[in-house]
């Protein structure tokens, strides 16, 4: 219970914190840091390895069902997916849901979501520096860097501006398409 006050105070919180238009405000690509790896199995039980989407901008997002305004997000990564797809944008989606795929794989039915999801934990979340927090989305460069991080509601033209960035961004060479 605890943990879902602390989420929504969070999000309300974070909905303060970027008004509507800022610019995108990546980090210089000079002083990105690396994304952890890992490897989650998706709902049809492949797995998936992170750094495997190295040389495409990965937009990953840890979210739970239960949280509204991962509810009010999720539409806009819908949206990305099919329209930067082919540009080299991946939408991940990694689900911190306790009861795992019990209460994941009827939400996903029933949003229909286009993106892959993931089932994760908070000890994966630790990682990407989500601590009872949700959501939070980075924003990955094509070298595997994170870009940007947002906790809770961000405006989605701040997502979308800072996407077409990093997919301007020049492809390591040998990257996967």
């Amino acid at each position: 219970m605890l943990r879902y006050m602390v989420a929504g105070i969070a999000a309300i919180a974070s909905c303060f914190a970027l008004p509507a238009g800022v610019p995108a405000d990546l980090r210089a690509a000079n002083s990105r840091k690396g994304a952890s790896d890992f490897t989650l199995s998706d709902s049809k039980g492949a797995s998936v390895k992170l750094g495997s989407l190295k040389g495409r901008v990965v937009l990953l997002d840890f979210w739970a069902t239960y949280c509204d305004v991962c509810n009010v997000e999720i539409p806009w990564y819908m949206e990305f997916e099919n329209k930067y797809k082919k540009s080299g944008l991946s939408v991940v989606g990694v689900s911190v849901d306790e009861d795992g795929w019990k209460s994941v794989k009827p939400f996903l039915e029933e949003k229909k979501v286009n993106y892959r999801v993931l089932l994760g934990s908070w000890d994966v979340a630790k990682q990407f520096g989500v601590d009872n927090g949700l959501p939070v989305t980075l924003l990955i460069d094509r070298e595997g860097r994170i870009a940007d991080s947002h906790t809770g509601l961000v405006d989605k033209g701040v997502f979308e501006s800072e996407i077409k960035v990093l997919l301007r961004e020049t492809p390591p060479k040998g990257a996967a398409k």
